[in-house]
């Protein structure tokens, strides 16, 4: 009897370990075994901010750790020369402008009036020199006047000739009104000054260095006072909505995710469980990288995917690391 109580309970041990070494062939439960566990870290995202013109630092509106949202001012500095640049550009722009509209309207009624006069005067003198060149030159020819005054004579006809054409262009001129080539040579200097006076409307807006997206500020390189350079970084802000998870999945449970499943999110010492969906899958392979703790081997291949935290708060923070669940992955395939 002994014995044969002995054989039973060894054939139920060995049975009991069977079951366990194959699960059962799938009839004893063992746990949730559709889930997949993949570990990552939440995604770093920061913007550095700098002025893209120098001068020196006016006013500090915010502090390490303040949430700014977007267009919220961060810093200003001095923007008096600026300013001043812009008088100067408006003068330069107004008068290139009024040199473009006197050329276009052409001349004034008075100023032509004033060259028909002008030239009628001209025209007057060229006709009495002739006269007198007429009378004189039969008195020349019979002695009665000397040479040194029919000279003259011909020197005042020859003077009047020219003055009569001068005053004669100079009229045609002031009806033609200004050339084509002075209008357009016009209109490009009122260009050029509209594109100097926006330039420097550009640098006074840029004495404003405002936030570009919502997030946190996290470090601050400037004080009031300090005297900052183009380009040089001032703030760096965090950008944490929407909070990201980069995650690995290795290559052979790939099959098991697609984009849209929704997953589960935890943090070491965080009992929250946050929902996410998993949002893009990279379409190359790349080996586990250090970060990332799991327990295969670091050689296996992975793919990084990217997760979308619904509902993230404070406790989430960047650069942390975290295990997603994929509760309703697809089953593992095998051989």
């Amino acid at each position: 009897m002994n014995r044969r109580r002995a054989i039973g309970i060894a054939a139920l041990v060995a049975l009991a370990i069977a079951a366990v070494a194959t699960s059962g062939f799938g009839l004893v439960g063992g746990g949730d075994a559709a889930a997949l566990k993949l570990y990552g870290n939440v995604d770093i995202r920061e913007v550095d901010m700098a002025f893209e013109v120098g001068g020196r630092v006016e006013r500090v509106a915010v502090e390490e750790g303040d949430r700014v949202e977007q267009g919220s001012l961060l810093a200003q500095i001095d923007a008096s020369q600026n300013r001043d640049r812009l008088r100067q550009a408006d003068a330069r722009l107004a008068q290139a402008r009024a040199d473009l509209a006197r050329l276009v309207n052409g001349n004034r009624p008075q100023d032509i009036r004033q060259a028909e006069a002008r030239a009628a005067a001209a025209r007057a003198a060229l006709e009495n020199a002739r006269n007198d060149y007429r009378r004189r030159q039969a008195l020349v020819e019979e002695g009665a006047i000397s040479h040194a005054l029919w000279d003259r004579t011909v020197a005042d006809l020859r003077r009047a000739e020219a003055q009569a054409a001068e005053a004669s262009q100079a009229l045609a001129l002031q009806r033609a009104g200004a050339r084509d080539e002075d209008i357009a040579a016009a209109r490009a200097r009122v260009e050029a000054a509209e594109a100097e006076r926006s330039s420097i409307d550009t640098d006074l807006g840029d004495t404003r260095l405002v936030a570009p997206v919502d997030g946190t500020v996290v470090t601050r390189a400037i004080e009031p006072g300090s005297l900052v350079q183009p380009g040089a970084t001032a703030f760096t802000i965090a950008i944490d909505r929407p909070l990201r998870v980069r995650a690995y999945v290795a290559e052979t449970d790939l099959s098991r995710i697609a984009p849209g499943m929704g997953v589960e999110i935890r943090a070491d010492g965080n009992p929250k469980v946050y929902r996410g969906t998993i949002g893009h899958i990279s379409p190359r392979a790349e080996f586990t990288p250090k970060s990332v703790e799991t327990e295969d081997l670091r050689t296996d291949l992975v793919y990084r995917i990217r997760i979308t935290v619904a509902a993230p708060d404070n406790a989430l923070r960047q650069g942390q690391p975290v295990t997603v669940t994929v509760p309703d992955a697809r089953p593992a395939a095998t051989d």
